[in-house]
């Protein structure tokens, strides 16, 4: 039994949507009542109510199921109330996280999650599925790798749960590795020129996403940094919040942000994210300079989100779960994202 946890926000939407039409018949669950109920039962789906912090209704919620899908963010709240239920009632923990320190944490408890049997493979959407499989391909192609960066290009809009996460972490350090440490570094630390793989350059800035942790566990290359495309404006910004971080940080900044992101709408529309596709980019590079480079183009990030998620829930519910703390192509291979309609990898250099 798949059960969804945090059905009924944006992306738990989509990943629903998803699963019925594969012809999967999950248990809805989160903290609303009324929510799930008039989610559920016009499609004929089962549903458990149960807040996070509930460790009893958790335990309820998750009697008889296989494998949970969270999708409650932000993920820094509610991962550790997820896993901790997933150990005890010996349940598959998936999550559609991309925060780093969430990674990390949850890497820190394989042994426990081996010991109990189960797999613990957060980051089955957007990030960091492709870009994982993306990195494990490079390190595949170039075995001796010791820098990695890997690049994101993504359209379409944001959801309401994805700007609550940015306001979250506003005025934070940036983060990359190096000698396979985490190491934190200035706010649009490093900016450098990439061509997505359409032929045109464009500036990206580095990022302190969840690959920084993944590609590591996934590969072993020890120095990485990760970049998404951005426009000078926003660029000038996130130099700025070196200075004004404090600000940035205070509880009457973030409250007043997070009161304008639940006023906006819940996330992109069918259209745009129809419209919308992903692009990204990744360099191995080794000692001695040779260098290997290649690009994947995918869905817009929460549509491809709710493909991968529920493919690697299908995945798990089939019996194929390597036990302890997983990342998507240390579980299921490089070509994973191959799996997904639509999903494109080229080669674009490699000395």
């Amino acid at each position: 039994m798949l059960v969804i946890y945090g059905s009924t926000g944006y992306t738990g939407r989509l990943i629903v949507a998803e699963a019925v039409a594969r012809g999967l018949r999950p248990v809805l669950a989160g903290r609303s009542v009324d929510a799930l109920r008039a989610q559920a039962e016009p499609i004929g789906l089962a549903w458990r109510a149960a807040a996070i912090g509930d460790a009893r209704a958790l335990d309820a919620a998750l009697s008889g199921a296989k494998v949970v899908l969270h999708c409650a963010g932000p993920f820094a709240h509610t991962w550790r109330a997820m896993s901790d239920a997933c150990i005890r009632n010996r349940v598959h923990y998936l999550d559609i996280t991309g925060e780093l320190e969430v990674f990390e944490e949850l890497a820190s408890r394989g042994d426990e999650a081996r010991t109990a049997g189960i797999m613990l493979l957060p980051g089955v959407g957007f990030d960091v599925v492709p870009s994982d499989c993306l990195a494990a391909h490079l390190a595949r192609r170039l075995p001796n790798a010791v820098r990695l960066a890997l690049g994101f290009l993504a359209s379409g809009g944001i959801s309401r749960g994805t700007l609550t996460t940015m306001v979250e972490n506003l005025g934070s350090p940036g983060a990359v590795r190096r000698g396979g440490k985490i190491i934190a570094v200035p706010p649009a630390w490093r900016t450098r020129t990439i061509d997505f793989g359409d032929g045109k350059l464009r500036s990206a800035t580095t990022i302190p996403w969840g690959d920084v942790s993944t590609a590591f566990h996934s590969t072993g290359i020890p120095d990485i940094e990760v970049y998404i495309g951005m426009k000078a404006a926003q660029r000038r910004a996130m130099i700025a919040s070196r200075w004004i971080g404090p600000l940035l940080r205070s509880a009457l900044v973030r409250n007043a942000l997070a009161a304008r992101v639940r006023r906006g709408p819940a996330g992109p529309s069918d259209e745009a994210r129809a419209r919308s596709a992903s692009m990204l980019w990744g360099e191995a590079v080794a000692a001695d300079g040779t260098r290997a480079e290649s690009t994947i183009r995918c869905a817009s990030g929460y549509t491809l989100t709710a493909q991968t998620a529920v493919h690697i829930a299908e995945k798990v519910l089939g019996g194929a779960a390597p036990l302890g703390f997983q990342t998507p192509s240390r579980a299921y291979g490089a070509d994973l994202i191959l799996e997904i309609p639509g999903a494109v990898r080229a080669d674009v250099a490699g000395d």
